[in-house]
Formats: C-alpha cells, structure tokens, sequence
C-alpha cells in the first residue's frame, strides 16, 4: 500500500453517513474510493454538482460533468447540477459538513498553507480559502514530507490560505487533531514509532494520552 492509499483510507474513517463533503483536488479526492456506497454521503464540488461519483470506464467521459479540477467523473443518483453562486453559498454559509484538503504546510497552530508553490505560476488559492474557512470540519490529507522536508511546521513561511485552523492532519506516518491552537498526537500509523513521527516532524506537538 502506498503513502497516498494509506492517507485516503485513514481519511475516510472520519466521513459520517449523510454528511455533505467536499474533496479537495489531488489526493483528497481518493478518499472517496474507500467509502461504501450505501454510506449516503454526498460529495460536492465548487463548479457546481451536488452527487458526485466515480471515475467513468475510459470512452465513456462526458465533457460536461467534471469536478473541479477539471477530472471527469460521473453523478449518482439523486444528483443535482447548481451554480456558482449557489455552490459557493453552500460553502459560505456553513453547509458543507467536512472538507478534505491537501497542504503545502501546517504549522503547530493548525493554520493551512496550500495555494502558493514556490516558483510557480498560479492563477490563485481557488475555492480553499472558502472551504477552510466555511466548512463546519477541516481536515488535510497530505504527505509527511516533501524532498526530505516536513511540511508540519512550526510556522507555515508560504501564504495562509485561511487564519482558521484546520481540525484533523492524517498524513501516511500519523494523525493529528488541532485542539486549543496546539498539534496533539492521536495516532502512529502501522509499523511507525513515536521517534520516527518525532524525528520528522519540525512543529512541537503534544501526544495524546493512548499513545503517551
């Protein structure tokens, strides 16, 4: 099993039935590959489609039914097309039950960087200063590292996309609530030691009392 098939199935242990979620593009949106159908769970997506579903079989894309990123995917049913507008009031205004982001950074406060790569250009954050500062749960979905760095940091240097913090960090070496402004340690993944977290981790974290 790889890093980001690890994170995916740790992160859909934490989607309710009959919640509305938000995935975000790129490895969030494998969490939806590790929910049982008859879970009831409505996944909904910035450019306005409440219902999404799978991938469709290759030859079988239809042109007009993407999620956000652009990647094809076909709708359950029940589904419903909305526009910007409304998809954006439902981001807004408190309706999406949980978002699942991935980050550049989080630092030791929670706060979420994961717009801005260095180097690049890019159009803008996109809909995730919204969905982490309008979702009623935030959680990212994100590698512990990246060339060697952590990307749990003591203070994200790159831009915050939101001054909320983020509730729940899964990565593929452990999971991290947000509680109080501060990082708790909750899990160790399979075969992963407390060191090992530790030692490639740069933030300051508590550990919780089932691990301490």
């Amino acid at each position: 099993m790889d890093s980001k098939e690890i994170i995916a199935r740790r992160v859909a242990k934490e989607v309710q039935p009959g919640t509305l979620v938000n995935l975000g593009i790129g490895l969030p949106s494998l969490v939806a590959t590790y929910l049982p159908a008859d879970r009831g769970v409505f996944f909904q997506s910035e450019n306005g489609v409440i219902g999404l579903g799978a991938r469709p079989p290759e030859g079988m894309e239809d042109p007009n039914l993407t999620d956000a990123g652009g990647g094809f995917v076909t709708a359950v049913p029940g589904a419903a097309a909305i526009d910007s507008a409304m998809s954006f009031g439902l981001i807004r205004g408190g309706h999406i039950d949980l978002t699942v982001l991935g980050a550049l950074q989080v630092d030791a406060a929670g706060h979420l960087a994961n717009w801005m790569i260095p180097g690049k250009l890019i159009p803008g954050m996109g809909g995730a200063m919204d969905l982490a500062t309008g979702a009623k749960r935030v959680i990212v979905a994100m590698q512990h590292c990246t060339g060697g760095r952590s990307k749990i940091v003591t203070r994200c240097d790159l831009p915050l996309t939101s001054v909320r913090p983020i509730d729940l960090i899964v990565t593929e070496l452990a999971v991290f609530a947000v509680r109080d402004g501060a990082l708790m340690l909750t899990e160790c993944a399979d075969g992963v030691s407390l060191d090992q977290v530790r030692d490639r981790t740069d933030a300051s974290f508590e550990v919780g009392s089932k691990l301490g």
